[in-house]
Parts: structure tokens; C-alpha cells; sequence
């Protein structure tokens, strides 16, 4: 027969008593905090699709950033009162708003001439050629505007919404929320330049404060897709299946013995996902099987529109195969046009412009423009004023950083074609109507893939972090569909 349990007597000291409720409220504290510490907030530590919290437009992502600021008033934005004032001085009345004062100079007109094109009667100089026979699908924001004019700060904002670094990008928080259609490749992935990295190097994709399986993925757009991502020496078959499965199981065993490890356990997704890629990149990035006439339409094989026309495609291919979040990057910022504007920002809509109206044509007869959210854009504008250089020949002009005023594009997925939002000031200085901030654009594209972005957030050290943080933000419902 088993003894009862022996249970110790309820005490009437004062001092037991109070020591015993205060163990009870220590303990119920700490319950409380390993409650919130494995709540809800940290479920998403995987790529598995998830639901979004309403009806989406969008289910994946094409984002074409433009670093170091395209000149709206020499791109989209015309503005006849810089005719009419060229030569005038003016950069004294900009005063905090120049970058570089010793090297301003007076008003500027554009170099390019304008004209109207589509249906929609939207406006494109003739720098930029191609997009101009795709404005129909393309909903323009005149009226954007940021908090920096400087690059790096400028950069960080536009990718996370925070001036500084160590916060998680777009697409980090993307995949975070809505994870991946498509277990075979990583859910987020850049094509960045074989010529260089961006501003602020691989800060534009990580996945700051989120667990590492959220940061972005590079692919190359030549040669191996993933560098190291084949054993150097191939083995049979069943030796290889038995070396993963003998890996898998000791991965499962340490990680037992350490949980709680985000970068462990994405290390070893990352493995596990390598695997997978070894077929399914390869397939993805093989342009090869694209009809010549595809490959013509994106440039590639001439110069200079190879090697953005390659990564255009190359995204196509991606979000065909249920990848979430594709970014194409340019080296440093061909975009930032200090001196010799006619000449320059011409150079950088050579290489780009072809490969990304034959993006939003190819997407479009694929009929996946619908559901394929197209981004394009850059960080700032210019100012109307002119940037002399060093020996003052306003032949070699340029322009100067501005943050008040930029035009970015949107197409594809839910967003209203053929459209125009917003508008600048006589010189394309500020924004003045339907103005945009960043966090704005952030919460709308969020809204487009079915996510709202004040419930889209993460906890950290008892904060909840989110893309649009604790400022106002948002949707721009002007631009929807």
C-alpha cells in the first residue's frame, strides 16, 4: 500500500506567511514573462506560407531601387518654370536644404525634353525612352518626400523605415509576415550588381532584430547562382542521401541541447534549404530556356542593358516559382548625379530602362502583373538648382541631393494604372500636394499584400517593433485599384 502523500501543515507565523505569497507573486511574475516571452510575437521563425490578415492584391514583390536619387524633374516631373528662370539665382533661399553649398549654383532647366505619353497623357522625358511605352500600368507619386539628404541615412530609411542601421528591411519584413510559396528557394532574394554593392553594402537586406532566416538571400546572375552552394567533390547518390540524414539528425540533437538559438536554427534551415536549391536555383536562374525574342525584349547579350535585363528576367523566373520578395540592386548610385546631369543620368537609364518596361510587359502577358507588385524608385530627388563642379563650367552641371520632393512609381498588384498622385511646387522643390512620406509608401505596400501595418510586428525587449514604427503612417488609397 503506498504511503499518502505528506503535505506540510499551513503555519501561523506572520513572517512564513508573507514569505510564502511573496514566493507565489515572484513566481507568477516569472511565469508572466516567459508567457510573453514565447508568445505570439515570435511564432513566425519558419518560411511556411501564411495567411494575411485580409484580401490580398499583391502575393509577391519586384522591387527596383534606384540608389542615389533619380532626378524627378528630368525624369517624370516637368517643370516649365525652370525655363523661365534658368540662370536665376536662388540658393540662397535653401538655406539647410543643400548638401554641398559651396558648389551650388543658380535655377537649372532640364537638359531633356518632354513629352506625353499613353493614354494616361503621363509625362517622360526623353532620358528614359522605354517606360514610356508601358505608363499605362504605372501609378506615378510625384509627392514623396524623407527626412534625409544624406545618402546612407536616406538609404536606411527607405529600405526600414529608421535612419540608422541594425533594422529589418522591407522584404525581411515581408517574408516575416506572409513567409514563402516556394520551400525549394529562399522566400526573399537580391540580385545586386556584379559590379558592385549598393550604399550601405548588404545592410539594404538584412534582417536586423527578426530571426536571420529573414534576411535576403544573393543570387548571381552569372555563373553559380549561390557561391559554395555544390560539394566540390560529387559522391553517389545514396552516400549523399545517408551523409544529410546522418546531418539532420545530429543538427536535431544539438539543437535540443540548445534551444532557443535563432541563429543556430537558421544556420541550419540554411543548410537545409541548400540542399534544396541545388536543383530548383539552378533551374530558376537558367535564362537559357527563355525564347530569344524574351531575351532580346530584356536587352540581354548588348550592352549596356545586359546585366540589369539578365537580373529582370532572372526576377520574372523567380516570382513565377512562388519566391516572395525579388530586389535588384545597381552598384553604389549610378542615380546620383552631382555633375554632368545630361550626361550621366542618361548613362543610368540606358542600362536600365529597357529591362524594366520589358519587366512590367513580360509580367503582363504572363498574367502575373496582377498579381506581382512592381516598386521603383530611389531614395531622394534633386533640387532645381544647379551643382557646379570644381572649374565652374555649368556645361558639366549637375544636381545637388534634395529630400523634400522625389517621384517614385508603383504597377502590378492592386495598384491603380495609368495613374498620377501628387504634385510639386512650380520647381519641383516640395511636395505640396497629396504628400507621401516614406512610411506612407512603406504601409501601402504592406496594405497591397494583404497586411496591415499596425499589426505587423515584432517584440523586442518588451517593445513592439514594426516597418512604420510609432509614427503616423498611412495607407495611400488614392492609388488603389
Amino acid at each position: 500500500m503506498n504511503p499518502k502523500p505528506h503535505y506540510p501543515m499551513p503555519s501561523n507565523n506572520r513572517r512564513e506567511l508573507f514569505q510564502t505569497i511573496s514566493g507565489g507573486i515572484f513566481g507568477a511574475a516569472l511565469a508572466s514573462l516567459i508567457r510573453a516571452d514565447t508568445g505570439p510575437e515570435l511564432v513566425h521563425t519558419d518560411l511556411m506560407p501564411r495567411l494575411p490578415h485580409f484580401q490580398a492584391k499583391a502575393k509577391a514583390v519586384i522591387h527596383l531601387f534606384q540608389n542615389g536619387g533619380p532626378s524627378q524633374m528630368d525624369l517624370f516631373d516637368p517643370k516649365p518654370e525652370l525655363d523661365r528662370l534658368h540662370g536665376k539665382s536662388y540658393a540662397d533661399k535653401l538655406a539647410g536644404e543643400i548638401e554641398f553649398i559651396g558648389s551650388a549654383g543658380s535655377i537649372m532647366r532640364s537638359p531633356f525634353r518632354f513629352k506625353k505619353h499613353g493614354q494616361c497623357g503621363a509625362p517622360v522625358s526623353d532620358a528614359m525612352p522605354a517606360p514610356a511605352g508601358v505608363v499605362d500600368d504605372i501609378a506615378f507619386i510625384r509627392s514623396m518626400h524623407t527626412t534625409s539628404i544624406t545618402h546612407e541615412p536616406a538609404v536606411y530609411m527607405m529600405q526600414s523605415g529608421k535612419l540608422k542601421p541594425g533594422r529589418p528591411t522591407l522584404g525581411a519584413w515581408v517574408t516575416y509576415g506572409l513567409g514563402s510559396e516556394n520551400q525549394n528557394l529562399p522566400a526573399y532574394v537580391v540580385l545586386d550588381d556584379p559590379k558592385g554593392l549598393p550604399v550601405n553594402g548588404v545592410e539594404n537586406w538584412q534582417a536586423g532584430f527578426l530571426p536571420p532566416q529573414f534576411q535576403g538571400t544573393r543570387f548571381r546572375s552569372t555563373g553559380s547562382p549561390v557561391l559554395n552552394l555544390k560539394p566540390e567533390t560529387q559522391r553517389l547518390p545514396s552516400i549523399a542521401l545517408l551523409e544529410n540524414e546522418l546531418r539532420a539528425k545530429l543538427d536535431a540533437f544539438h539543437l535540443l541541447d540548445h534551444p532557443r538559438q535563432p541563429a543556430l536554427m537558421a544556420r541550419i534551415n540554411s543548410y537545409e534549404l541548400a540542399a534544396l536549391m541545388q536543383l530548383a536555383a539552378t533551374d530558376a536562374l537558367d535564362i537559357s530556356q527563355e525564347p530569344t525574342r524574351i531575351q532580346e525584349m530584356y536587352g540581354i547579350g548588348t550592352e549596356p542593358t545586359d546585366s540589369y535585363g539578365r537580373r529582370c528576367l532572372i526576377a520574372r523566373r523567380l516570382i513565377e516559382r512562388g519566391v516572395r520578395f525579388v530586389q535588384l540592386h545597381i552598384n553604389s548610385h549610378i542615380w546620383d548625379t552631382h555633375n554632368n546631369i545630361a550626361g550621366d543620368l542618361k548613362t543610368a537609364c540606358d542600362r536600365t530602362d529597357k529591362p524594366t518596361a520589358a519587366l512590367l510587359r513580360d509580367l503582363k502577358q504572363r498574367g502575373l502583373l496582377d498579381s506581382t507588385l512592381v516598386l521603383w524608385g530611389g531614395e531622394f530627388g534633386r533640387l532645381p538648382i544647379s551643382q557646379l563642379p570644381a572649374d565652374k563650367d555649368e556645361k558639366k552641371a549637375g544636381r545637388d541631393h534634395n529630400k523634400n520632393a522625389f517621384c517614385n512609381w508603383m504597377a502590378g498588384g492592386g495598384v491603380k494604372p495609368g495613374f498620377t498622385l501628387g504634385s510639386t511646387d512650380e520647381l519641383g522643390l516640395n511636395a505640396v500636394e497629396n504628400k507621401v512620406s516614406v512610411r506612407d509608401w512603406h504601409a501601402t505596400v504592406l496594405h497591397l499584400l494583404g497586411i496591415d501595418h499596425e499589426h505587423l510586428f515584432y517584440s523586442d525587449n518588451g517593445l513592439r517593433e514594426k516597418l512604420t514604427g510609432v509614427e503616423p503612417a498611412r495607407v495611400v488609397r488614392e492609388i488603389l485599384a
